[in-house]
């Protein structure tokens, strides 16, 4: 159990950094321009799906997806036309890769009932990483690109799938504060992930919540753990504090 003077710590941090100010400065606020269900879905997962390099960059290549897709990103995703002539390129993730993840989602929607239906159906009691195993295979199951699958992490392959369990906690988790969206009602929070990556870690570990030295799905079953002892019913709240902790001051 975390002594009690690390639980008050990152409950201060997460009072801290989870309110509206952290909108400014993050990825979130992408899916933040959005009110209609299904485009706040998508915008989330394909912002949560460049969610790495710099931040400055992650939001303006975003920014400019969402823009290239009309600012509907529902609409887009659903039209039954070719795709238009668009270029877009986010590190490793290229056209080939956006085209499929377009088709994926339109399938996901059409042939499974939307992200929130695939991702409930798996859930377990105590885990959330069934559900994204079984995500991706159900979004790969059209033909698409072997170079493609990369960009969606699979947990029980080692992934500690970073990327996919912000997205998580962004659609499921409702803070009251207007950060997280709190939009899929039919997934407990208390299940979530922390979405583990180099900053959380290092800090998680500095701390004493984290002993394993590589990012993976190993660790990240430990510090969640690790979280659950202190707050079972919103454990990924500490993630606030975790990443607010390495990035905004260093402490790791």
């Amino acid at each position: 159990m975390p002594s009690t003077e690390i639980k008050e710590l990152l409950e201060e941090k997460v009072s801290q950094y989870n309110n509206p100010k952290f909108i400014e400065s993050d990825p979130i606020q992408i899916p933040h321009q959005y009110r209609n269900k299904e485009d706040i879905e998508i915008a989330a997962f394909l912002t949560a799906t460049i969610s790495w390099g710099n931040r400055k960059m992650i939001i303006k290549n975003a920014q400019r997806l969402m823009s290239l897709m009309g600012n509907s990103p529902y609409d887009y995703v659903m039209e039954s036309a070719p795709l238009k002539n668009i270029d877009f390129v986010h590190r490793t993730f290229n056209m080939t890769d956006l085209q499929y993840f377009i088709n994926g989602l339109r399938h996901i929607y059409t042939n499974h009932q939307g992200l929130e239906a695939v991702f409930s159906k798996y859930a377990e009691t105590d885990s959330i990483q069934g559900s994204i195993h079984h995500f991706k295979k159900l979004f790969f199951e059209p033909e698409h690109p072997h170079r493609t699958q990369k960009h969606v992490s699979d947990p029980y392959k080692g992934s500690a799938a970073k990327r996919i369990n912000m997205f998580l906690r962004w659609m499921v988790r409702n803070d009251n504060t207007g950060v997280d969206f709190g939009l899929w009602n039919s997934i407990s929070p208390s299940i979530l992930s922390c979405p583990l990556d180099v900053h959380s870690g290092n800090v998680a570990r500095k701390l004493g919540l984290l002993t394993r030295k590589q990012n993976d799905a190993k660790a990240l079953k430990e510090l969640d753990d690790r979280l659950r002892e202190m707050d079972a019913q919103d454990p990924v709240k500490y993630d606030f504090a975790l990443f607010g902790l390495g990035v905004f001051e260093k402490f790791s």
